[in-house]
């Protein structure tokens, strides 16, 4: 059985600029899974860097509300709400919110550093 608390989740700035707690990851732990999974925050009134992953990505919005940038399209995000990001896409999210923008990251396969560009 594997449980891991959010809280007991070590918090860190990624390369993206979001406040990242990795939750999941198949290299980390002894899983048989092949995605990584993350919980992300975005300040009020802040973006991401924009950067590409050469894996797919979903988001999965649990709080606030955002504008997503995929390629050359951009879209109004809120709680509830699932975006799936095409490998190579160049990406990044603007909380448009007054209050945090919170959203879980799947990455598959498994997020690797040599798999992201930061623009």
């Amino acid at each position: 059985m594997f449980i891991k608390d959010l809280k007991n989740s070590k918090e860190f700035i990624a390369g993206d600029n979001t406040i990242l707690r990795e939750l999941i990851h198949p290299g980390k732990e002894d899983l048989k899974i092949h995605y990584s999974l993350a919980h992300a925050v975005l300040k009020p009134g802040e973006t991401s860097k924009p950067h590409t992953l050469k894996t797919s990505e979903v988001y999965y919005i649990l709080e606030g509300q955002g504008i997503i940038f995929i390629e050359n399209e951009s879209a109004e995000v809120h709680y509830g709400q699932v975006i799936y990001i095409p490998p190579n896409s160049v990406q990044y999210i603007r909380n448009k919110g007054k209050n945090d923008l919170k959203f879980l990251c799947i990455v598959d396969p498994a997020w690797q550093s040599e798999d992201e560009e930061i623009l």
